[in-house]
């Protein structure tokens, strides 16, 4: 039986609710409002870069299954409810599997509500610093195949693993355990983003204060380096709001901060 959030669970907030609410989502507390509310106090785009990461999500997710993805490893998911990654797939692929895995109890308890009763996606509890244990879970054994091609979603997560190396190395671990032809997407919070405005995360960090997941920001180089080995796809390393196959890696950027790097890469 999976286990339920406890009260206190409720109580704290986490990067997982946090972020329902920067989507106008409905499965947060009244912590998680807080705390996002100072966030966007001292950085009022992150609301419309949250935004942009999720559309960007959907339109790798769905680059990935017109490609013949048919499975899918979404770690660090949140709550599966707005543009979910299952009902995006489905479409080119309508027999999809997909696992959902977070740290969050509460986030995994809204996600196994939402899929109940599907046999083809799962939510599970899981810590992106425990590669293996992710790769071994019993329900990521059932949904997936790893022995065929994955798509790896690593979207608006490795921004809570502080260490550069630690950060390389559990994306690693997990790129190693899936066949050539699997694909890694990854957004991550753009260090440029807060340069541009003049000010620094690390000065007033609401996540380090008030959650138990820690953020940093990367530059662009520093996120292409997660993709070492991979075939990246047009167009690289972008503003998330910008990211689309097969168009110029060399576009304007937009006005003021675009708050999150995002790309695509093909395992060969």
């Amino acid at each position: 039986m999976q286990e339920q959030p406890s009260a206190n669970a409720r109580k704290a907030a986490t990067a997982a609710r946090m972020y329902d609410y920067y989507l106008g989502g409905i499965h947060n507390f009244p912590a998680d409002r807080e705390a996002a509310e100072a966030v966007i106090a001292q950085f009022p785009f992150i609301r419309d870069a949250a935004r942009a990461n999720r559309g960007f999500v959907a339109a790798a997710a769905r680059f990935l299954a017109e490609s013949g993805i048919k499975q899918y490893l979404d770690v660090g998911s949140g709550i599966p409810t707005v543009d979910n990654v299952h009902t995006i797939v489905r479409g080119p692929q309508p027999d999809a599997r997909v696992v959902y895995v977070d740290l969050d109890p509460v986030a995994v308890a809204e996600g196994l509500e939402i899929l109940a009763g599907d046999e083809r996606a799962v939510a599970v509890r899981g810590d992106l610093l425990q590669p293996r244990a992710i790769l071994e879970h019993p329900e990521v054994r059932r949904v997936l195949d790893l022995g065929r091609p994955v798509g790896l979603i690593l979207a608006a997560v490795l921004h809570f693993v502080p260490d550069h190396a630690t950060a390389e190395a559990v994306t690693a671990e997990l790129l190693a355990a899936l066949p050539p032809g699997s694909y890694l997407v990854v957004s991550h919070t753009a260090t440029e983003s807060f340069t541009m405005i003049g000010r620094s995360p690390a000065a007033e960090d609401v996540y380090q204060r008030r959650t138990a997941t820690p953020g940093t920001v990367r530059t662009r180089a520093e996120v292409e380096r997660l993709f070492a080995g991979l075939e990246l796809v047009e167009p690289g390393v972008v503003w998330a709001q910008q990211w689309a196959p097969g168009t110029a890696a060399d576009q304007p950027q937009p006005a003021g901060p675009g708050g999150i790097w995002a790309g695509v890469g093909r395992k060969p």
